[in-house]
């Protein structure tokens, strides 16, 4: 995996070389009985001139009989190194007591329910170092979410949750709470996940969606909690300088993409720098957010940057992931089809131009172009190049 040179991080492109990672892996936590199969690349995340923080899954001969295992490199401007195994995160102070599952049990029967001894399955369904991970706890047919985030931002969760559930979109019930561990459990929401859904060639209405938007921008913020008051509002010009600063290294000074992302520049720097909430929204609404419900409603799934923002990017951030899997995801014939028609369906329900809804669109798909950066494969290049293009002809 080649990576692009970072003069402030020195050891960066080791942190893409397997057999140097296996090295600091030894050093660190000593010699191991057997080398393993593969070194995975689960998450990168850089900020240029300062710091780079890697993930990585090992996996095993599967004679060798042993589990996977993740652990995390964190390289940072002196070229000071800091490894850390999963669950061990210090930024997550709950995380490795909800991992294991004797530790995890005691926990929910204080927190959660008194439940009598018996075995708990503990699944990990997403992680990101220093943010966040999400987990299943299972105890028979007992299912809860677990979602484990810094002390700092369970406040701001509860706050967007209670705002998300006075529209007509379903959240998960809260279980649970341990505020000091940055722990949350939540019930499970019975239906499928809307990606798979619309992989399998299944379309969901778009006024079914379009309709539970529009409750949630219509929820007036001052008839809420008095804590949900408070709500953050949606930062979108941080979020796009910090594409720029991710984009703009990955390409170098030129190459394949390098025109497409100067040409989209010109129009988005102006739009961002002018931009400003305009109501109540998700700020972050995609087909993997949602699950359909067996009664045909929609529950959100997550839903913590809820608040002040702007329901136009609401849709253009759907519409955005809808393009880029309908170009890089599996199965995707029939999701161009359905962009098409959930465009069309927004477009004519609200009456906004197609050239408002463009600079949302493609703010947002320039903003995802970054996943080609932080999960690299192989192909990220290439990847990158293409998303680049799509941007571009939002805007011309």
């Amino acid at each position: 995996m080649e990576f692009p040179a970072d003069r402030q991080l020195p050891d960066l492109a080791g942190l893409f070389d397997g057999a140097w990672v296996w090295k600091k892996y030894r050093d660190a936590f000593g010699e191991q009985d057997a080398d393993p199969q593969s070194i995975l690349i689960q998450g990168v995340s850089h900020t240029h001139g300062r710091e780079a923080v890697v993930s990585y899954e090992l996996e095993w001969d599967p004679d060798a009989y042993l589990p996977n295992e993740r652990f995390t490199l964190h390289l940072e401007r002196n070229n000071s190194l800091r490894i850390s195994r999963f669950p061990d995160d210090s930024d997550l102070p709950g995380l490795g007591e909800v991992c294991r599952p004797e530790s995890a049990l005691r926990l929910v029967s204080k927190y959660v329910m008194a439940i009598p001894p018996r075995r708990m399955r503990v699944e990990v369904v997403r992680y990101r170092p220093g943010s966040h991970a999400v987990l299943r706890h299972r105890m028979g047919k007992a299912r809860l979410y677990v979602r484990v985030v810094r002390p700092s931002e369970v406040a701001p969760i509860l706050r967007s949750g209670e705002l998300i559930g006075r529209s007509e979109f379903t959240v998960p019930r809260l279980a649970g709470l341990w505020r000091e561990g940055g722990v949350l459990w939540l019930s499970e929401i019975p239906g499928e996940n809307m990606r798979r859904q619309l992989r399998s060639g299944e379309q969901p209405d778009p006024a079914v969606i379009l309709d539970a938007l529009e409750s949630l921008w219509a929820v007036p913020l001052q008839g809420c909690d008095s804590a949900a008051v408070n709500l953050r509002a949606f930062n979108l010009r941080g979020g796009y300088r910090r594409a720029k600063e991710i984009l703009s290294h990955a390409l170098g000074d030129g190459g394949e993409g390098w025109q497409e992302y100067r040409d989209s520049l010109e129009v988005l720097d102006p739009f961002t720098e002018a931009w400003q909430p305009a109501g109540v929204a998700h700020n972050d609404f995609y087909d993997d957010q949602m699950v359909i419900m067996p009664d045909g409603k929609i529950a959100l799934v997550d839903f913590e940057g809820a608040g002040p923002g702007d329901p136009l990017l609401d849709v253009g951030n759907f519409l955005a992931h809808l393009r880029w899997t309908a170009l890089f995801g599996r199965r995707t014939s029939r999701r161009g089809e359905y962009y098409g028609s959930f465009r069309e369906e927004a477009l004519g329900r609200f009456g906004w131009t197609e050239s408002e809804l463009n600079l949302r669109e493609a703010v947002c798909l320039f903003r995802i172009c970054t996943n080609t950066v932080r999960h690299p494969q192989g192909d990220w290049r290439d990847k990158l190049a293409g998303g680049l293009s799509l941007v571009r002809e939002l805007l011309v």
